[in-house]
């Protein structure tokens, strides 16, 4: 079998979240199927990042090192990963489904003639390598199998848990080949940001069409994240409502989100919603409708008026607080 390589991404000088979940699937895929957990960092000045990322769980990292990499350039980012893939033997590319991911990922399978599959969420390789990923609005899961020698998947941020624990990976500069780079780096415009990142969230307090109003999610939910020191989701019909911003919706058309706590209020459960935190460490549900879907992957179900609940709840948080 061959190798796993992981394509690193940077933010704000720092290594994504995403690119440690990325170390966790290659971990995974690695430990069925044999092989070995290869990484590439692409930036300038990224030798602390390649020794943090080999010593968890990105085995040996190969270092693409240069000032002209300083910016995403998509054209040298193919040069760099095409170079990274040819260095570690790698018939597995993973990428982050990221706007990067996007843009540089059917490029890189497009150049190494290789299969492609986008916007997955797991990964088994007890029986071959079998890509999932979800289709029909998050209504079915399509199992993939690629016949292909070199396989380029770009996986969910948020659909598994950051790699844990350490490893003893090294760091290997990589020379990248930039002369035939056609395009430049001219400037970097970042958007006025809008909600939260809720991947990155350890507690979320969602709510759903259940509360009545847009003004609720201020009087009941906003009160019961804070007091938690978590972040508030919503559902999808809560946001076509227009009652929160698309920034605030968990679920496959929204945010894909695994926090070690969720909370949901007033949501019956869509199957678009469920597959959005069902992933969550700890789920408990608040809904006046014993047969609500949302209770299938609750670990604590109140049939209640969430009025009621969550309320007495926040008070409750506080009061223990002092």
């Amino acid at each position: 079998m061959g190798n796993i390589l992981i394509v690193a991404e940077i933010q704000k000088g720092k290594l994504r979240e995403a690119t440690l979940e990325l170390a966790s699937f290659a971990n995974k895929v690695a430990g069925a199927r044999g092989g070995e957990v290869k990484s590439l960092v692409i930036g300038s000045g990224i030798g602390e990042l390649a020794s943090e990322l080999a010593g968890k769980g990105g085995g040996e990292v190969f270092a693409a090192d240069d000032a002209a990499l300083a910016n995403y350039n998509v054209d040298a980012w193919t040069q760099a990963i095409r170079a990274g893939v040819e260095a570690s033997g790698a018939d597995l590319v993973l990428i982050s489904n990221t706007p990067t991911g996007w843009d540089v990922a059917p490029r890189i399978g497009a150049a190494l003639d290789a299969g492609f599959v986008s916007d997955c969420f797991n990964i088994e390789a007890d029986d071959g390598l079998t890509l999932l990923r979800r289709i029909f609005n998050g209504k079915l899961d399509a199992r993939i199998k690629v016949n292909a020698d070199v396989v380029v998947a770009t996986m969910q941020p948020g659909a598994t848990a950051a790699y844990e624990g350490t490893s003893d990976g090294k760091v290997t500069d990589l020379s990248v080949d930039l002369s035939g780079v056609r395009s430049k780096f001219i400037e970097e415009k970042q958007a006025e940001a809008t909600g939260v990142d809720l991947t990155k969230a350890d507690i979320i307090v969602s709510g759903g069409r259940g509360l009545g109003a847009p003004e609720k999610f201020k009087e009941v939910i906003q009160p019961l994240a804070e007091a938690l020191g978590g972040a508030m989701g919503a559902s999808r019909p809560v946001v076509d409502a227009g009652w929160l911003d698309h920034p605030y919706q968990v679920g496959s058309s929204g945010q894909v989100v695994t926090p070690k706590l969720y909370i949901a209020c007033g949501i019956s459960g869509a199957i678009q919603h469920l597959v959005g935190m069902k992933g969550s460490n700890f789920i408990v549900a608040i809904n006046k409708d014993a047969d609500a879907p949302i209770f299938e992957v609750a670990d604590v179900g109140i049939v209640a008026d969430l009025f009621e609940v969550v309320p007495a709840l926040t008070d409750a948080i506080k009061a223990a607080k002092g």
